[in-house]
């Protein structure tokens, strides 16, 4: 399930690239006060993901955005449904970092995959390999690392592999049920790398990332089960942070109504 939030800019502004623990600050002050206050500090996943802001440019006064919230738990996102409400029948005003907007729109999504479909990355996807993984996909860092970042380098296997098995071990954190891995995906077109710059602990850092695309001719149960809750909590590492969105192509959409 996922929030559609439309903003107007309200003023003439600069996109901001390095948003992403801007507006991971934005949701975590939406939960304030509330069952999930302590979100930020729980250990483990935090089964939530974003999209940017797009479409991601500069913006003139009055100029529309939306920005995209998802995640498999619903009442996590019943309970910024309604904080963005609060916000959207009071003064409207939200903030991310400097840019600044007013709240237009909020519109609960529930895209379910069906058949055939395409998943596309909306924000990067970030892949850690870690250390006793380099001998298994040949991976010589020039430094003893205890992880690196997938990179165009490194074989294509490494990337599906870490993904799948990210992918199994949220599922399992979540569902708290024991699932045995299988393969996941048939196909996939790699776009292009991205590097972010993200601020950890007041320091910037570069995470480094790539864009995907993953056709399917036909998802078969245990397929469908596992993809559905990626598209809600992200693929790969960083989801709070905005990694990982996915978006898809073909697939039934439906609009809950208040």
């Amino acid at each position: 399930m996922r929030i559609l939030i439309g903003l107007r800019a309200l003023k003439d502004q600069g996109y901001d690239p390095r948003y992403h623990h801007k507006l991971q600050g934005f949701i975590y002050d939406l939960l304030r006060g509330t069952p999930y206050s302590d979100l930020h500090d729980r250990r483990g996943y935090k089964f939530f993901c974003f999209s940017n802001i797009f479409p991601p440019a500069d913006m003139r006064r009055g100029d529309l955005r939306h920005l995209l919230i998802s995640s498999p738990e619903r009442p996590l996102l019943g309970v910024l449904e309604g904080k963005l409400s609060e916000i959207l029948e009071g003064d409207g005003r939200v903030e991310v970092g400097d840019m600044a907007f007013s709240l237009e729109s909020l519109r609960v999504l529930e895209p379910r995959l069906r058949g055939g479909c395409t998943l596309v990355s909306g924000t990067p996807i970030v892949v850690r390999i870690p250390r006793e993984n380099y001998g298994r996909y040949g991976i010589r860092p020039p430094r003893d690392y205890d992880y690196v970042y997938w990179r165009p380098r490194y074989s294509f296997e490494a990337f599906v592999r870490q993904l799948e098995d990210n992918l199994f071990k949220k599922y399992r954190e979540f569902r708290g049920e024991r699932l045995e891995g299988f393969q996941i995906f048939e196909q996939f077109t790699f776009k292009k790398p991205v590097c972010n710059h993200v601020v950890f602990g007041g320091r910037e850092v570069k995470v480094l990332g790539s864009l995907w695309e993953f056709p399917f001719s036909h998802l078969n149960k245990n397929q469908r089960e596992i993809l559905q809750f990626g598209l809600e909590c992200g693929f790969g590492e960083l989801n709070s942070l905005g990694f990982g969105f996915m978006n898809v192509v073909r697939a039934d959409l439906r609009e809950r109504r208040g």
